[in-house]
């Protein structure tokens, strides 16, 4: 099959959080079992990024912006006239669509509130190529611009999800907000989410020597974009009133992500007015070999989101054995129950209370930890990558035979 992904933002950008490592993998899959994968991206800089990374395949020039190729699937990174946060207009789209788009047998669109899903869609429907949309967690508008995203559902989101031959949500929870949305559960299909294990784990106590953490701290790690969603905020209450309860104990909390319109400063503000501010760290993105010693020295991992259509990094955290604590409002909740980690309500005193359960029962967290290779073995992407060509090849021969009667 020829298939087109396409993404807002895609590799090596990964400060945008999960989705590009999500289409990454799922692109690289499909390639390896023979398939025509091509994604279509936004260009946040990819010249200047490769220029300061050697080790980055090269890319090229086109018709509509740089392109390459790495692992077999094809980049086309469109240029941008116009961006505003994670948002960009790219007038070279249209001459993608009207050249290129009638190659691809299938189209998958991730995300929801760019220009790029709509455009393509429409596209799509015009030129009868079937196509899926993956909101990616983004369906129920929550926290930030809540009235541009009621706006961009009534002008694009509805249409392009009411079009699709299928809704993807990675969790029973998304499924229930996507009915809730008046998405029919005839056309939602349930794929979970993978997560990319390295083939060699860095060595523990790699990421304390490189900050110089004693290994007697005991060491709470929040890796992820600094956003409200995130509730990172949440997680600096919770640790003040642990080291309020336990004035004695050697704690450090390290808040790891790339900044989203300047929550980083609002929580080393919050961290100095909490009194924390010796016990926090903000060392800001942390990614490959930096980020698996982090997850590798940490005790406990903790996503506190409002709302998480899965939870990548806590799959990665959990890969590389340390438990984690997330919200009931994470898809990825029912892996790690009880098994892996802990699962709590979107409270400070409940996140506080788990925190003190983990650092300082000892036979609590060792269970915890023990339990994490089992989770991680069900966490790989092979089983994803597998549902996605059996469904996109049921939704190619479905418009085929549509066609042809």
């Amino acid at each position: 099959m020829r298939i087109l992904n396409v993404t807002q933002s895609y590799a090596p950008f990964y400060e945008f959080g999960g989705p590009p490592a999500k289409v990454r993998a799922l692109s690289e899959g499909l390639a390896a079992r023979g398939h025509k994968v091509t994604v279509l991206t936004a260009d946040w800089g990819l010249a200047q990024r490769l220029k300061e990374n050697s080790n980055e395949v090269a890319a090229q020039n086109s018709d509509y912006g740089l392109r390459r190729t790495e692992n077999g699937v094809e980049a086309i990174y469109l240029r941008n006239w116009l961006q505003y946060r994670a948002l960009t207009w790219n007038p070279a789209l249209y001459g993608f669509i009207s050249k290129e788009l009638q190659r691809f047998d299938v189209v998958h669109i991730f995300g929801l509130y760019d220009l790029l899903g709509p455009a393509i869609a429409s596209a799509c429907r015009r030129q009868g190529i079937p196509y899926v949309v993956e909101p990616i967690g983004m369906f129920v508008p929550i926290v930030r611009n809540l009235w541009l995203k009621k706006i961009y559902h009534g002008f694009f989101g509805r249409k392009l999800l009411r079009n699709a031959s299928a809704v993807i949500a990675t969790a029973e929870q998304e499924i229930s907000e996507l009915m809730a949305g008046k998405i029919s559960r005839e056309k939602i299909v349930l794929r979970r989410n993978g997560v990319e294990i390295p083939a060699r784990m860095p060595e523990q106590g790699n990421f304390r020597r490189a900050r110089g953490i004693e290994s007697f701290v005991k060491l709470v790690l929040y890796l992820g974009r600094l956003s409200l969603k995130k509730s990172p905020d949440l997680l600096l209450r919770a640790f003040a009133q642990l080291c309020g309860e336990h004035r004695e104990a050697a704690l450090l909390l390290i808040v790891a992500g790339p900044d989203e319109a300047g929550m980083q400063k609002r929580l080393e503000e919050m961290a100095r007015e909490l009194g924390i501010e010796a016990r926090v760290q903000f060392p800001g993105a942390l990614f490959g070999e930096e980020k698996w010693s982090a997850y590798r020295d940490a005790d406990v991992f903790v996503l506190p989101s409002q709302n998480e259509n899965f939870g990548n990094t806590v799959a990665e955290s959990i890969a590389a054995g340390t438990p984690a604590i997330v919200t009931d409002q994470c898809g990825i909740a029912a892996f790690v129950d009880d098994v892996a980690g802990m699962v709590i309500k979107h409270d400070q005193h409940e996140l506080t209370a788990a925190l003190a359960r983990l650092l300082f029962e000892p036979d609590l967290l060792e269970r915890l930890r023990g339990g994490c290779g089992s989770v991680a073995a069900k966490l790989g992407w092979a089983q994803p990558v597998g549902e996605m060509e059996s469904l996109y090849g049921n939704i190619v021969q479905g418009a085929i035979s549509a066609q042809s009667n």
